[in-house]
Parts: structure tokens; C-alpha cells; sequence
């Protein structure tokens, strides 16, 4: 079942012929397409060193280019901050064989995902993500702001996006509980500078060993929004006292960690229904992060 009206279908018959046209110089490595949660990109292995990205939703190629561009910029940025490996942007492909956007080829992090191997009664694993945030936060922002665009600057701005997500919402979840939550931690003001951001630290993107975090995915979207987006990760992530040690290793005060759960809230709203048919893992994890929010609550 496709994830979105508009999803262009990618096959390993086609990233074939794209490689052998535009990078012959792997043309002899195995393609294997990648089982994934992801809702962004369909990913395909070439070899044991590299993976390509082909964006899901149709979209114009030029537009397309412009934000792989961003992406791969982003996602290097990234990687000389982060104490932790990341992928790493190799190549930028062109349209062809059928399929209408550019695509990107990146280096292949090896590692089990989170939404996988659980990590989230880990303590260690816990300070992992703490280590990482932080140092997210210490890199320069070089004057940049908040693009304005997804999660990470004003929680109002969402209200018409939520209020899409309680009428989708209705005979799944306890909507009216949920509108009294959502009109609570929508005020919370803001009062901290614009940081450098992951922005979106879910399961799927967090890669485990033994426990431990051992790598982090998805870096494109790399850049500065409210300190507290990253936090995220708390509730999508870890089970209470983890949570905790979470929170006491960055030093977060009540209202950033708050803000935090906000942002949470918003993004596990939206994945419940969108994904509930179609990608059923997505769906669960919303359904999850929403229990531990409201159990933090009681």
C-alpha cells in the first residue's frame, strides 16, 4: 500500500539503469532495495558502501535538486559536529529511466534502527542522545534563523494542521482528552534562541548496538529551529526513567522540556492517522509517544 496520493514507485530495474548511465563506475555492485518505516525516500543499497535516495512524492526537478542540495550541505554539516557517525553525501543523480527527479547517493551507515532494536529502557543509551543533542547545540548557527518551514518555530502555527489531526483522529483516539493537551501546550512561550537542530530524532532515524547509540540518520534536515525540538526524542524514544536521565543530562529547565512535549505531541498526532493503513509502524510509534505524554500528565 503507497503512503501518499502522490508517490512516485521506484524498482531495483531502474535505479540499475540510473547507476549504469550516470555512475558507471558502480554499475557492478548489488542493488538491493531497503525494507524502511521511512516516509521520505525510497532507499536502495548499492554495494556494502553506499545507498541512494529517491524522493517519494512527485515533485518539480528543479524544486527537487534545490532541496537534495540543501540536504547534502546540511548533512555534511552535520557529520563534523557529530560525536556519533552519520551519513555522509556522495553523489547527486539526474532524472531518467522513468523516474522524474533528481535522486542522491550517500554512504551507507550500518547499524539496527531503533524502531528495531528498542533501546528505550536504556539509561546508557539515554546519555547517548544527550551527548548528541548537545552537540548539535554547540555548533555555530552562523546567524541563521528557523526556515519557517515543519517543526521548530511557533507551536500556533500548527493549530490548523491539528485541528486536521483531531477530526482525522476521531474513532482512533480519545480526541476530546487530547484538543484539552494540545490547547495547553500550544501556549507554552518561547523564550530561547534558535539552535542547531537533527529536527526530526525518531525511532527510525536513530540507529542501536548493544544498547547504545551508534549512529544517527536522516541529516538533511540539519539546521536552526527552537532548542527544544530535539527533545522529541525523549517521548518518542525512551520510557520514563531514561527519559529522565534524558533531561538531567542536558539540563533542560520545565519549560524547554515542556515545549519538547509539545513538539512531540504535534508530530505523534499527525503520524496516528496518516500512517495508520499504510505504514503501520509509524502509526504505532505516534500512538506510543501520545500514551507517555499523557501519562506524564496524569
Amino acid at each position: 500500500m503507497t503512503m501518499h496520493g502522490d508517490q512516485v514507485d521506484v524498482t531495483t530495474e531502474t535505479v540499475a539503469t540510473l547507476i549504469q548511465e550516470q555512475f558507471p563506475q558502480w554499475s557492478g555492485k548489488e542493488i538491493r532495495p531497503l525494507q524502511s518505516t521511512g516516509t521520505v525516500n525510497t532507499i536502495f543499497r548499492i554495494g556494502n558502501d553506499l545507498s541512494a535516495r529517491f524522493p517519494l512524492r512527485l515533485a518539480d526537478a528543479a524544486e527537487t535538486r534545490a532541496v537534495l542540495e540543501q540536504e547534502a550541505q546540511a548533512s555534511a554539516e552535520l557529520a563534523q559536529v557529530s560525536p556519533f557517525p552519520t551519513p555522509e553525501p556522495v553523489a547527486l543523480g539526474e532524472p531518467g529511466a522513468g523516474y522524474p527527479m533528481p535522486w542522491s547517493v550517500q554512504t551507507w551507515q550500518p547499524g539496527t534502527v531503533a524502531s528495531d532494536a528498542d533501546p528505550s529502557g536504556s539509561d546508557a543509551f539515554a546519555q547517548d542522545l544527550a551527548t548528541f543533542i548537545a552537540s548539535l547545540r554547540k555548533a555555530e548557527t552562523r546567524g541563521r534563523r528557523f526556515s519557517g518551514e515543519g517543526r521548530g518555530g511557533v507551536l500556533t502555527h500548527h493549530n490548523e494542521w491539528m485541528e486536521e489531526c483531531f477530526e482525522e483522529s476521531e474513532g482512533l483516539l480519545d480526541v476530546p482528552r487530547l484538543r484539552q493537551v494540545w490547547s495547553h501546550l500550544r501556549e507554552l512561550p518561547r523564550k530561547s534562541a534558535d539552535v542547531m537542530s537533527h529536527r526530526d530524532l525518531i525511532p527510525g532515524n536513530v540507529l542501536v548496538a548493544g544498547g547504545r547509540l551508534s549512529g544517527v540518520l536522516d541529516t538533511g534536515g540539519f539546521g536552526p529551529a527552537d532548542p527544544a525540538l530535539d527533545l522529541v526524542s525523549a517521548w518518542h524514544l525512551l520510557q520514563r526513567g531514561p527519559r529522565e536521565v534524558l533531561r538531567r543530562t542536558l539540563g533542560c529547565d520545565d519549560l524547554e522540556w515542556e515545549r519538547g512535549k509539545a513538539w512531540a505531541f504535534e508530530q505523534a498526532m499527525g503520524v496516528v492517522w496518516y500512517y495508520v493503513e499504510s505504514n503501520p509502524t509509524m502509526s504505532r510509534m505516534g500512538r506510543r509517544t501520545l500514551d507517555r505524554i499523557l501519562e506524564s500528565m496524569e
